[in-house]
Parts: structure tokens; sequence; C-alpha cells
């Protein structure tokens, strides 16, 4: 009931968000004689105000066209390299020139955690010019029809083995985040199973593989609140209007509130910045709080499957860490990675994964010999830091690029493969 209620606001918002809109175009556009009145920015400072806080956020545009590799631009085109009913994985192909050598293989997947995959663009961006990059973009669970079935995080897993499957022997793997764990899950089986497509080295961003670990707030919620209050809650079903309609999701707009609850005050004094920027003509400031919001707003529903499983195995009893996780019968035990190279890494002011939750993947990957182990801490960078902004693109984007490098010729494989 909450998400059709929450739907019908939407409809009832909509027309009127357009008028607003309309109403930012007649007081700011030159063209317009009103656009020279005396109060024409303030009320077209209103008029923005009210038209970002009712319209509809969609997936944004990935944005990226073009890459600098070796001195020169050559374009970028993303297409689809396999289409999955809860994921396409997206292949951001470069116009290089045929005699150029290839580049890395990078499978970047992307958390299934309430936002797009576009929230990566800057992750993207940076490893494009030295990487053949392809990246999970997972679907909106309301535009998944029901005959699809479940999504669970069991089915995660199998969809990142997939994905690996699907590249080849030789491709690297970056988990961001949330799946830090079915990524380290999906290499633990295909390593027990020698499968030729397991990957030559495993990059692990800020994600919650030992929760017990520096507890952070998204912590202390899930052990907090019974494994019921979750069920009752924060699961709904997909109003009729949509494709996925009937399907149990915990939904986008929930999430969102849960992003905003975590800092109302800097969103309230963000959004009063962006009117006032509005208002005394800071088109730069104004278009970076644009830029920022149309990402952060646009949210997605997550399979209600997927999350309860997250918030069980992985906050609530500890399944991986403790080694009694099971998919589809079998234990995940990431003892068996023997030669896949690791790389954890982590943010010094991480409030989401707090410090040693990413790094407990060198404790439990520790038949990988040393030498094929690294870890690192960014000083000073936050969750979002270690994967976008300054910091991503001046100190970590260059050091996985280099460790990525160590591991993809022939020549410069994991130690354990080199014994053999």
């Amino acid at each position: 009931m909450l998400y059709l209620l929450q739907d019908l606001q939407r409809s009832w918002l909509s027309p009127m968000a357009a008028f607003a809109n309309v109403g930012v175009q007649v007081f700011s556009n030159p063209y317009s004689p009103l656009a020279y009145t005396p109060l024409s920015r303030r009320i077209a400072a209103n008029y923005e105000l009210f038209y970002r806080l009712g319209k509809t956020y969609e997936k944004p545009d990935w944005g990226l066209t073009e890459t600098q590799v070796d001195g020169q631009t050559v374009a970028v085109t993303p297409e689809t390299a396999l289409d999955l009913p809860f994921c396409k994985l997206i292949h951001f192909r470069r116009e290089l020139p045929a005699e150029r050598a290839a580049d890395p293989r990078l499978l970047i997947v992307a958390p299934m955690s309430g936002h797009h995959a576009t929230l990566l663009r800057d992750t993207v961006r940076a490893l494009l010019p030295s990487h053949d990059i392809y990246i999970t973009d997972w679907v909106d669970a309301r535009m998944v029809s029901l005959s699809h079935g479940p999504f669970s995080l069991d089915d995660y897993v199998d969809y990142v083995r997939r994905c690996l499957q699907h590249l080849g022997s030789g491709v690297h793997v970056m988990a961001v985040c949330q799946p830090t764990v079915p990524v380290l899950a999906a290499v633990s089986l295909m390593a027990a199973h020698n499968d030729p497509c397991r990957p030559r080295s495993m990059i692990m961003m800020g994600g919650p593989i030992d929760p017990r670990c520096s507890p952070t707030q998204v912590n202390s919620l899930a052990v907090t609140k019974p494994f019921s209050w979750f069920e009752n809650n924060l699961i709904h079903r997909v109003p009729p209007r949509y494709p996925g309609a009937g399907r149990l999701v915990y939904p986008g707009f929930l999430q969102h509130a849960g992003f905003v609850s975590m800092n109302p005050d800097r969103h309230l004094q963000s959004h009063h910045d962006f009117y006032q920027h509005l208002v005394q003509g800071d088109q730069n400031d104004a278009e970076a709080h644009r830029r920022f919001y149309d990402e952060y707003n646009a949210v997605l529903d997550m399979p209600a499957e997927f999350y309860l499983d997250t918030i069980r195995i992985v906050f609530q009893e500890y399944r991986l860490p403790l080694g009694t996780w099971e998919v589809r019968g079998e234990k995940v035990d990431p003892s068996q990675i023997r030669d896949v190279a690791l790389f954890t890494i982590e943010g010094e002011l991480d409030d989401i994964s707090g410090l040693g939750q990413t790094e407990a993947a060198q404790r439990l990957c520790h038949n990988i010999p040393e030498a094929d182990r690294r870890h690192f801490i960014a000083e000073k960078c936050g969750h979002y830091g270690i994967f976008s902004g300054r910091r991503w693109r001046e100190t970590i984007s260059p050091q996985i690029t280099a460790f990525i490098r160590e591991y993809d010729s022939d020549r410069s494989v994991p130690a354990a493969t080199r014994a053999a």
C-alpha cells in the first residue's frame, strides 16, 4: 500500500513539477522579457527548487563518449555485451587502432544498493585510458516481469560467475562496496572447481566482507533490528503500472529516504546553497549541484529476496567470515583461492564500511601467496572518495592500474601459478 500511495503522489506532483519547470524558463531564459524584471532570479530560483524536489529522476546517461589513450582522443561507445533479466553487462568499446596492443580486460561489479551503476561514472572514466572495461548495470527490479522469477544473493553470485565466464580467461575483476561479498564468493567457487575463467586478480574496495570490524551506523541498524522488522517495514509490492507489477521489492524511494536521513543537515544546507547560487547568478556552482543530485536522487528498486538475504547472511549472521555460507548447497571457502592476486582498498574515514571490513579478505584468502596480496588505506578518504573524486583519480586509480598491469602479462602471473 505504501508503494502505491507514493506512486500516486508522484503522479499528482508530476504536472506541478512540469509547470514549475516552465516557470523556470519564463523567468530565466534570455529570450523571455520577464527574465529582466527585478525579481526574476528569485522567482526562477523558487520555481527550480520546487521542480527539483517534485520531479521524478530517471536513470542518468553514462555520458562517456571519448577518452585519452596514448595522448590521443578516441571515441567510446557503451554496448550491451550480455543481456540478463536483472543485469546488463555493459562494454565501453574504444575505437583503438588495430595495431595497438590490447589493454587488460577489467570487469567492474557495481553495487545493487539503491543507485544505478552510473554512480561509478568517475570510476570508469579514470580507468578507461588503460583498460578494456566491462561493468554490471543492474536493472531496476520494478521493470523486471514476475515471469523471470525471484533474484536472491545466490543469483547475484551466479550472475558474477556468468559474467566472468562470458569474458573468458585472463580477465580482472573489481568490486565496489556491497558486491565485494558476492564477488569473493563467486571467485571462491570458481577456484574450487578450477574454472579456467577465474580472474587473474581481484580488487576489493570498501565492502562489508566482515562487518564485525569497526561497525558503522549501517552495521548497527542491521543488528539492532530483528530480521522480521526488515521484512515487515521495508518490503513492498510494485504498483500495477510497471512491468514488474506484483514483485516484492525494497523500493528505491525508501532507500533514498535512508540515504538522506544519514546526513539530513548536509542535504538541507546543500539545497539552501543551491537556492542562493541561483539568486546570485552563480551558474557554475548551481550546475554542480544539479549534476550531483541528478545522480544521487536517481534510485532503483532492489529485489526483496536479494536485500533480505544480504541483511541476514552478510550483516546479521556473518556467514562469509565465519565460514558457514553456502551457495546452492556448496560451501563458500575463500581459502580455495590460490592463484588470483588480491588488492584490498579502504577509506580512512569510510562511514559505510569501516576500517578492517574489506581487509578481512586478506585473512580469508590466506592461501594466496603473500607476494600477491596488497592492502591500501586511503588517508582522509570517505566511502565515495575511494571510487570518485580527486583522491580516486590521483592516488587510488593509478595504483589499481599498476596492480592490474603487474598481473596481466603472461610473464607476471600470481606466485602460485609461477610455482606450478
